[in-house]
């Protein structure tokens, strides 16, 4: 069996890395627009929780929101919810009650306090 020469093997290297980039580049591009899509629809609707009310949810995350402290995350029908004063016992799965307290400018996400475990 014959071997390739050296460039035409280099050439199929770089062709290859190439192609790779572009491919990641696009899918990354389609997961920005998908996340525009969806942050475009949350601004067209109602929020589905009301500021006052308490609501049960999973916590899909924690992150640092706003207030630079250690904050659930979690949805409402799809809705973000933002969830200070949560235990360091919670964990990521756990469900969690939490008041309602404000909405954010674009009414996309709220932020609640937390009232416990569900």
């Amino acid at each position: 069996m014959a071997s390739l020469p050296p460039v035409l093997l280099a050439a199929a290297v770089v062709a290859l890395f190439i192609l790779t980039v572009i491919w990641w580049r696009s899918r990354a591009s389609a997961d920005v627009r998908e996340s525009e899509r969806a942050h475009d629809a949350a601004r067209e609707r109602d929020p589905p929780v009301d500021i006052g009310e308490t609501y049960e949810f999973g916590v899909t995350e924690f992150t640092d929101h706003h207030s630079g402290e250690r904050v659930a995350v979690g949805k409402v029908q799809g809705f973000v919810v933002f969830t200070e004063d949560v235990p360091d016992s919670v964990n990521e799965g756990d469900v969690i009650r939490a008041t309602i307290m404000s909405f954010n400018r674009d009414n996309t996400s709220a932020d609640a306090t937390y009232d416990g475990r569900a």
